[in-house]
């Protein structure tokens, strides 16, 4: 069974949907014919995306907990269950060194980088155990494991959510829901054009061309939530790795 046959009727929640890698993902799980739920904090910025896809818009804020149960309460209403979710939502400000960053800025990030990957764990683990299954992607990044100028608050955060993907690995597997992370690596998006604006760290100072194409993730999504990808449960997939790429049919 192909990715597309075995997402056939799924309902798939996706986070930070209105752009970049979200916008691409709900694309894809549409195409491979899911049910999809579109999540941003404003409808406004979904309502395109939502005629194109057929993806219900949902207006959700990841920071609020109440938001992001009842983004989840929404998708079992109209679909029935909750087969897959996708935490992507997250920021990158306040990029700025740690003796300058502003308190506020770095509390409002660690509330949607890492407290609304809580957040969808918290609202969704219930549901797929109780259902029988499911899967869970947080979209991770190198800065989990690199520390890099400027960037505190964005690698504590994806650090953090990384291991919080460990732990709920270890909790939901023997209930058969599947917790995995992607990093993408550099990808195409209007967050890499602010990470270039800055000027800080190399990462600001790669050529455009060295970014991937926002639908690889997307297409590495499909793939995590097939069978083919169940040796990385509970693990992260690196689209930096040619053999995941080519095991994707990614290419250059």
């Amino acid at each position: 069974m192909d990715d597309a046959a075995a997402l056939a009727g799924k309902a798939v929640l996706i986070t930070g949907a209105s752009r970049g890698i979200g916008a691409e993902a709900a694309r894809a799980f549409a195409q491979a014919g899911a049910h999809v739920g579109i999540a941003a904090r404003s409808t406004g910025a979904l309502e395109a995306l939502a005629q194109e896809t057929g993806a219900a818009p949902i207006a959700c804020d990841v920071a609020d907990f109440a938001a992001v149960e009842g983004a989840v309460a929404g998708m079992l209403e109209r679909f029935g269950r909750l087969d897959v979710l996708i935490n992507n939502a997250g920021v990158i400000d306040p990029i700025a060194p740690l003796s300058s960053a502003d308190p506020d800025e770095f509390g409002a990030l660690v509330d949607i980088n890492l407290k609304g990957v809580f957040h969808g764990m918290r609202a969704a683990l219930p549901a797929m155990m109780q259902q029988g299954g499911g899967t869970i992607i947080t979209i991770g990044s190198g800065a989990a494991h690199n520390p890099l100028e400027g960037w505190g608050a964005y690698c504590a955060s994806k650090s953090a959510a990384l291991m919080l993907t460990r732990v709920a690995d270890i909790e939901a597997r023997g209930r058969d829901v599947r917790v995995m992370s992607l990093s993408p690596g550099t990808v195409a998006t209007d967050m890499q054009r602010t990470i270039r604006d800055s000027g800080i760290n190399a990462v600001s100072r790669l050529d455009w061309s060295a970014h991937i194409p926002p639908d690889w993730p997307a297409r590495a999504l499909v793939w995590m939530c097939s069978a083919d990808a169940d040796d990385w449960v509970g693990r992260e997939v690196s689209l930096r790795d040619d053999g995941i790429r080519k095991r994707i049919g990614l290419s250059a």
